[in-house]
């Protein structure tokens, strides 16, 4: 960890990584920060001591640590390191609206202003979605689906 107090780029990277960790409904707490990092990260972990100085700008986290701190708030670590890059999320909007139908747009514009926490229980629950999709129906390894076996 590089220490530098008083750096404008971390104190911005700070202040990125708070509102990461509401975004992703986790308590703005450097344990919390620490627990759930160290969970995820399989080298050395961290103490609160680390993340508390990651989330006030005092030292920023190395390439490694950046990659497993992006990963447990669901951020890419290039908008965690220098903040939403507009020009590439409006192409990918734009070609996410054209696959879009009406009703989904609506749905992804009142998704948009949930309260962050709600966010993460709509996201956990299409992930759990696509898990369900993904088994086969009962019987249906035996050749014989519900309606053939009356």
């Amino acid at each position: 960890m590089n220490k530098n107090l008083h750096n404008p780029e971390y104190e911005a990277f700070a202040a990125r990584l708070r509102q990461a960790m509401k975004d992703a409904g986790l308590k703005t707490s450097a344990t919390h920060l620490a627990d759930a990092f160290n969970l995820r990260y399989w080298g050395e972990g961290i103490t609160a001591h680390a993340a508390r100085n990651w989330m006030f700008g005092v030292s920023m986290p190395k390439q490694d640590k950046l990659k497993a701190l992006s990963e447990v708030l669901h951020i890419s670590p290039q908008d965690l390191l220098f903040g939403p890059q507009r020009e590439m999320h409006t192409v990918k909007e734009t070609q996410l609206s054209d696959a879009m139908g009406m009703g989904d747009t609506e749905m992804l514009r009142q998704y948009l202003q949930l309260h962050p926490e709600h966010k993460r229980m709509v996201r956990q629950w299409v992930r759990m979605s696509l898990v369900f999709q993904q088994v086969p129906p009962e019987g249906s390894k035996s050749g014989v689906t519900p309606s053939q076996s009356g």
